[in-house]
């Protein structure tokens, strides 16, 4: 484990050699403010509309990846896993286009990669709330990784970009990460823990203070989990738009593609 050094960057028009020799160093960075207030809001506005449209049509799956359902702390049904929502929002279409993102690509070196618009799951909204009846308050200890060996592929490097819709100080939950293990050996990468069922915290780990507006990455084959929020209700609200950049062949899905096969084990390890 490498001892981590805790600071947040600013993305401009190009990667700095500092912050590319920091993610390599610990497999994560936080880029401050790259949405404004009102990008928040017009992006959660764009994610309401899409949530009642799904909920309206009985939609439970997109692409073949099922959605998640939950209450929010009225009771009501509310959707708390999205995916393909850039397909379905013009101003999401237009978000995994942002040439800030492009750069990113350079931290994948020496692979090439791209945005995930049309494989994996898309753009992916995580809707985190603490209630009675909520299914999606934590996630355990896992990588990003063991999915290639599902699909029956070899694990090839790919990044999870993180855009933050809400304040999340580390003192209400959310990502926790084992910084360095990206450079682990495969066996420590699948089977350094109980991948998702391993909720434990780690004398390790270190969280992060993220104000919404922020932007997070790190490396698929890092270990990481996001923390119960201690409050409840509107108080432990956390959202968060994920995009994975990925190497590899070209596998995009569309309306015929099938569940793949890790699916079934949602409700074990309520990915």
């Amino acid at each position: 484990m490498v001892k981590f050094e805790n600071k947040t960057f600013t993305l401009g028009e190009k990667l700095t050699d500092e912050q590319k020799e920091y993610f390599r160093k610990y497999g994560i960075i936080q880029f401050k403010n790259f949405i404004n207030q009102d990008t928040i809001k017009l992006f959660i506005s764009e994610l309401q509309k899409i949530e009642k449209q799904w909920l309206d049509e009985g939609v439970e799956k997109i692409n073949g990846i099922p959605l998640k359902f939950g209450k929010n702390e009225n009771g009501d049904k509310m959707i708390q896993r999205m995916c393909f929502t850039n397909k379905y929002s013009k101003v999401l279409g237009e978000l995994v286009k942002d040439p800030r993102l492009q750069l990113l690509i350079e931290l994948l070196a020496p692979y090439d990669g791209r945005i995930s618009e049309n494989e994996k799951d898309g753009l992916v909204f995580n809707h985190y709330i603490n209630a009675q009846n909520s299914k999606f308050s934590q996630m355990g200890w896992h990588t990003d990784s063991p999915r290639d060996l599902f699909l029956g592929q070899k694990i090839l490097p790919m990044l999870n970009v993180g855009i933050h819709l809400d304040d999340c100080p580390m003192s209400n939950g959310g990502l926790r990460v084992l910084p360095g293990t990206q450079n682990q050996s495969v066996l420590k990468l699948l089977f350094g823990k109980k991948q998702f069922i391993d909720h434990t915290p780690d004398a390790r780990e270190v969280g992060f203070d993220i104000n919404a507006g922020d932007l997070t990455v790190h490396d698929g084959r890092l270990w990481h989990r996001v923390e119960v929020s201690p409050n409840f209700g509107e108080a432990s609200r956390r959202r968060v738009m994920y995009v994975p950049i990925i190497t590899g062949k070209y596998m995009p899905k569309d309306s015929n593609s099938k569940t793949p096969f890790y699916h079934r084990f949602a409700k074990v390890v309520q990915k």
